[in-house]
């Protein structure tokens, strides 16, 4: 009797660690190749190194490589999902320091095609998940796909990943202001990628910053810089994350800086009234506030 009286109250302790808020960020970027899913990778590793459950969704549903990324073969992705014969939690796969990833299909057009139906029946499916997750972190896809302005929208902060190119700083104002006027997305945090040195990356952020301040009602926060460095290319190629592979270089330390940053980001506890990824954990927490 006693045990089943432990048993139950494991389970009611883990149904309650399961319901709690989840940080949910979106990683997007405007242009390809400014090296945005080199960083969602990098600071899901470096958030789990510190000790949070944090899973990786790979939301560029059609062109998926987080998996090849890391070096892994997941048997089932998200595809699966919608087809209605696996679960969020049957196709996750662990990859380095206990992050969890949600694979999706590369290759695949009816993936890449999805409505805003199907994306919103794919975030309400993360409600049915039974597990604790301190943070989940959104790959999204280059541009402003569908899938980029449901995905970010549904999340509570959104990342945008720059580069020193042209392209790249007029893509991440078109997807920010998109956001912003057409979704009232407000709030932006901003990372200068590939950099030769910190006041480089701060003179790009300027330069959407300015741009932001006069035609946009944005707020945007200056995230930090992750530095050209070779070690970074060199774990590409190994097929492991900068953080894991070379912790010690310039990349890591970098990604390790960002990481913390994130850790100290408060929770959204309330829903904001449309359509959220774990929209039930919000309306619990904010019925226990009453």
């Amino acid at each position: 009797m006693a045990e089943n009286t432990h048993d139950q109250a494991a389970g009611l302790r883990k149904m309650a660690q399961a319901a709690r808020p989840v940080k949910v960020i979106a990683i997007a970027s405007g242009k390809g190749g400014v090296g945005k899913t080199n960083v969602t990778v990098n600071l899901g590793v470096a958030l789990a190194a510190l000790g949070k459950e944090v899973v990786l969704l790979d939301a560029d549903l059609g062109l998926a490589n987080i998996d090849v990324m890391l070096g892994l073969h997941p048997q089932f992705n998200l595809l699966h999902v919608l087809d209605g014969t696996k679960t969020l939690n049957e196709i996750m796969v662990e990859g380095p320091s206990g992050l969890k990833i949600i694979p999706a299909t590369s290759g695949v057009k009816k993936m890449a095609e999805l409505s805003s139906a199907e994306h919103a029946g794919m975030i309400q499916a993360f409600s049915e998940m039974d597990q604790h997750i301190d943070v989940l972190l959104i790959d999204s896809a280059a541009g402003i796909a569908d899938s980029v302005i449901s995905f970010s929208k549904a999340a509570q902060e959104v990342i945008v990943v720059v580069c020193d190119e042209p392209a790249s700083i007029t893509d991440a104002y078109a997807l920010i202001k998109l956001l912003s006027r057409e979704h009232q997305v407000e709030r932006f945090h901003i990372v200068t990628n590939m950099c030769r040195s910190v006041q480089e990356g701060r003179e790009l952020f300027d330069k959407i910053s300015l741009v932001c301040d006069r035609f946009l009602d944005v707020t945007l926060d200056f995230m930090g810089i992750v530095p050209f460095d070779e070690d970074l290319r060199r774990s590409v190629k190994k097929q492991r994350s900068v953080v894991e592979a070379f912790p010690r270089s310039k990349a890591a330390t970098a990604f390790n800086h960002l990481a913390k940053k994130i850790e100290y980001w408060p929770v959204q506890k309330q829903p904001r009234g449309h359509m959220e990824f774990f929209v039930e954990r919000l309306i619990q927490a904010s019925m226990e506030m009453v």
